[in-house]
């Protein structure tokens, strides 16, 4: 049988009434109101300037073997387009490549010593070393150089063949469109999927190390013995490190599924040593794990919790360079993403994985890496002293 109108109107009457009590508990929950209207500004700030496909400031070396005013025109046309800072003048192929190696270069430009003679004659050819460990980088700064390479124009160029009286290809005064040999180095193909596969670790252990620390110390205090655990004969420091523990052990088990599983199915697996890997993913699982564990410090309730801990993963996936190359974001954003574990820790896994890069390449981030979680187990010592009330 169909209910009848008074049914209808009484079901509807129920669920309205069960809405607006669940609804005033929301109104009055400052954490969640404070979420639901800063998410959507933060979200809005972080894609609207923080997102970007054009390179700024790209790190570019240059081995100049010509020296002459046309190379150096050439370098000049390719720094003042504003896409690129002021190059890193090396004095050998090894240099560098060693500069490529270590994440100092996205691009090594190779100018040959017989360039003003080829540019006279109309075949001038120069290499282009670029790194391809991020591929959206690398073809977008190949791009452009591309552009600027045949729109060249030397002022400069020998006249040789005018006084021999042979005709020049491009007309007095212009040097015809050079030729790029480019070279793709780490990541030849320019596949994306390995951009994304080498920060898997990255988005597995914030997940992970977040979902896990944010909810230590909020239980504790949910179930009313958050004061009797500081009251142990331990310190702060052995209580948060004893809670981190379990969780450090997790995080290696899930990093090896994702190390294992890009390479089962995929094929993608660490050029660099394991061990090193390994050993310096600690500092980053340690510095998000105390992350995890100071929003559990702040906050008074599970829901607390979780709502800040979402409330500070989509910015570290955005800013962080795991998602978007951070070298196509402007200036000031970068700054705020190197405040993030993230970005330092996807620099170095970048490294070993795809670069087979040794300690002293990624010393620089993991040192970083220790001192952010230095910084942190500061600000939780300072907030779980013990308070009354």
């Amino acid at each position: 049988m169909k209910p009848k109108g008074g049914g209808v109107r009484r079901f509807v009457s129920n669920v309205l009434a069960i809405a607006y009590k669940e609804g005033s508990l929301l109104r009055h929950d400052r954490t969640i109101v404070q979420n639901v209207l800063l998410q959507p500004i933060t979200l809005l700030l972080v894609m609207g300037f923080g997102l970007r496909y054009t390179p700024r400031d790209v790190h570019w070396a240059v081995l100049d073997q010509s020296e002459t005013a046309a190379s150096r025109q050439l370098v000049t046309d390719i720094q003042s387009s504003g896409y690129f800072s002021p190059p890193e003048r090396v004095g050998s192929r090894t240099e560098g490549r060693a500069l490529l190696n270590r994440g100092r270069a996205t691009v090594l430009l190779v100018i040959p010593d017989d360039f003003r003679r080829e540019v006279a004659r109309g075949r001038p050819t120069v290499q282009l070393l670029l790194d391809g460990t991020d591929p959206l980088t690398a073809a977008r700064v190949s791009g452009y150089v591309s552009q600027i390479a045949a729109q060249f124009e030397a002022t400069s160029v020998p006249s040789s063949r005018e006084r021999s009286g042979e005709p020049t290809t491009s007309g007095p005064g212009r040097a015809p469109p050079i030729e790029l040999r480019e070279e793709f180095r780490y990541n030849p193909t320019l596949r994306d999927v390995n951009f994304y596969l080498s920060a898997l670790s990255g988005f597995l252990l914030t997940n992970i190390c977040l979902a896990a620390a944010s909810l230590g110390l909020v239980a504790e205090k949910e179930n009313g013995t958050y004061e009797q655990m500081l009251a142990q004969p331990a310190t702060a420091l052995q209580i948060i490190l004893g809670k981190l523990i379990p969780s450090v052990v997790m995080s290696y088990v899930a990093l090896t599924i994702g190390i294992v599983g890009a390479g089962l199915l995929f094929g993608y697996w660490p050029k660099g040593s394991v061990i090193v890997f390994a050993a310096t993913t600690l500092p980053f699982i340690l510095a998000t794990l105390g992350i995890g564990t100071f929003v559990s410090a702040l906050a008074r309730t599970s829901a607390q919790a979780i709502f800040i801990a979402v409330f500070f993963i989509m910015p570290s996936f955005v800013l962080s360079g795991s998602m978007l190359p951070y070298a196509l974001m402007p200036h000031g954003v970068r700054e705020v993403g190197a405040l993030f574990p993230l970005r330092w820790y996807q620099i170095l896994s970048r490294r070993i994985i795809e670069r087979g890069a040794g300690l002293e390449e990624v010393m620089v981030p993991t040192l970083v890496l220790v001192a952010l979680f230095a910084g942190i187990l500061v600000g939780i010592r300072w907030r779980m002293k013990p308070r009354l009330g």
